[in-house]
């Protein structure tokens, strides 16, 4: 099997054009390759009169004795091995069912573990019920909600499963959302996503998976305390549906998935003395574009042909104030989300479903924040900010949790609007034309206004003025971390694996499955005694 990089395909090629290319490059007939498949694929863009695909391909060619030609190497197939070890017991526990916490429970049950999953939130047929009568209603559920309940706060997303990282279990989780429903392109695309309309049924069948391998999966199920025996983790205690007081469950290996959200978590940690500290982390607001106005400032005339589809962008720009502004989840053909999961506090993120045909772009814009500007001390001082901008929005939007919402054009000069544009906001709930300087610290929202007139000088189109800011973003990442060895327990409980995104040790959908992967290697590979 030979791996043979950098084949350039026209838009409009086809397979037969790809094993030519290959054939070519491999110095063989395109009959001597007995089979060839796409290991990766991306959209080469650079050059607006000339916007084509760039493809890696694996060919099957018992004819080519050797590699050759540029581009040309041996393809050694991966394939995922999971440690050996005894059978554990108690059976290990893992605290949250999104990413992380499902490929932690994954890789355990696959191990033969069995283990028992505490999820806080509805199982996925439930969740979407719920989230759906909030957007109708804006009746919130604080324990089942955008970012509570299984699959976590991705599953009403983009789906998106690029990363920067380059660990090799990437390849063991796409492998797994493939064979759990997700469209088999997953595979070779450079920036795959699943869709949020497709989302639901991978995370129900990568469920029924731990399930039918013999792990338990317990909803409606919040953690509400750590046991600790002697300085060693003992178990958890566990609120169950419909019951009074608290129960309890043995354990000595908990990985806690929880997501960014689990602020009641983070405050039971810091009470229990384990050792947390604040985390940057970056705040902003939704920006939303006509989606076929980004397709032409990226395809040029070759936007709208039908192998592109819907453009993506990806935006960073350092400003002279020492500030960082960057675009992240940015959702083609997509909606902003009401994503509140605390009554009286307003929340947006954003998803698209897998076709990205919605009429408007998304994305999160984005400044970095710390420690310094958090206003307060200890470890979940970033959390209490984070609230204070969430309250702010929710009144600026007039209550109901109505968004409150400004055209680019007010908002670089300073004048609060009164109406939109050719950009109709996507909020489900409602927006209230305002100025997001009423929600915004000073700060964020000059830091905002400078990256966007530099961003519209990289992305033609990004400044419209008739592009649309909805407030606030303020949970792209985790703001605490809960600190881990390089064993991936708890410095200060053996047992406990701080994992996943919640804990600061991921961001996205991917990272965190990678990172419960990992969490759940080390129990096999040394469980507590």
């Amino acid at each position: 099997m030979y791996r043979i990089s950098g084949i350039r395909l026209p838009l409009d090629g086809t397979e037969a054009d790809l094993k030519r290319a290959a054939a070519k490059r491999l110095s063989v007939e395109p009959r001597d390759i007995r089979s060839l498949k796409l290991y990766k694929k991306s959209v080469d863009a650079r050059r607006k009169s000339d916007v084509h695909f760039v493809c890696t391909a694996e060919a099957d060619c018992p004819a080519c004795p050797a590699p050759r030609g540029r581009g040309v190497a041996k393809a050694e197939p991966y394939r995922y091995r999971l440690p050996a070890c005894r059978p554990l017991s108690p059976r290990p526990v893992v605290v949250g069912f999104g990413p992380a916490g499902i490929f932690a429970a994954l890789i355990l049950a696959q191990a033969g573990q069995r283990p028992v999953v505490l999820e806080r939130g509805s199982a996925v047929e439930k969740r979407q019920k719920q989230v759906e009568r909030f957007r109708r209603t804006a009746e919130l559920d604080p324990q089942c909600n955008v970012q509570f309940g299984e699959g976590g706060a991705g599953t009403f997303s983009d789906g998106k499963l690029n990363t920067g990282t380059k660990d090799p279990r990437i390849r063991k989780v796409l492998e797994e959302f493939a064979q759990a429903g997700a469209p088999a392109e997953i595979l070779y695309l450079a920036k795959p996503h699943i869709g949020t309309d497709l989302l639901p049924g991978v995370v129900r069948n990568l469920r029924r998976r731990i399930q039918s391998l013999g792990g338990t999966i317990l909803f409606d199920t919040r953690m509400t305390d750590l046991k600790i025996r002697d300085g060693h983790l003992a178990g958890v205690e566990f609120r169950a549906p419909g019951s009074g007081a608290p129960e309890a469950l043995e354990a000595r290996s908990v990985i806690l998935a929880v997501g960014h959200s689990a602020r009641d978590t983070f405050a039971l940690l810091a009470r229990r003395g384990l050792p947390m500290e604040p985390k940057p982390f970056s705040v902003g607001a939704r920006i939303e574009h006509l989606q076929k106005r980004i397709d032409e400032a990226q395809y040029g005339r070759f936007a709208g042909h039908p192998a592109l589809g819907a453009a993506d962008y990806r935006l960073a720009v350092h400003l002279k104030n020492g500030r960082g502004v960057y675009t992240f989840c940015m959702c083609p053909g997509g909606t902003v989300v009401a994503a509140a999961s605390e009554k009286g506090r307003l929340v947006t993120n954003g998803m698209s479903p897998f076709a990205r045909d919605g009429a408007n772009a998304n994305s999160a814009l984005l400044v970095g924040v710390g420690p310094g500007d958090f206003g307060g001390e200890g470890p979940l001082a970033g959390v209490e900010f984070q609230r204070r901008l969430e309250e702010r929005a929710f009144r600026l939007g007039g209550g109901g949790y109505r968004a409150p919402a400004q055209r680019v054009g007010d908002f670089l000069e300073r004048r609060p609007s009164s109406g939109f544009g050719s950009v109709v906001p996507t909020y489900p709930l409602g927006v209230t034309p305002c100025s997001l300087d009423g929600c915004l610290p000073e700060f964020v929202a000059e830091s905002l206004r400078q990256g966007i007139r530099l961003m519209g000088r990289r992305l033609r189109g990004f400044a419209d003025p008739d592009a649309v800011l909805t407030a606030v973003e303020s949970r792209s990442s985790s703001p605490v971390r809960l600190v881990r060895g390089g064993d991936l327990q708890c410095v200060s409980l053996p047992g406990l694996y701080p994992c996943g995104e919640g804990a600061g040790y991921a961001g996205g959908i991917v990272s965190s499955a990678v990172d419960g992967i990992r969490c759940a290697e080390k129990i096999l590979e040394s469980p507590v005694p």
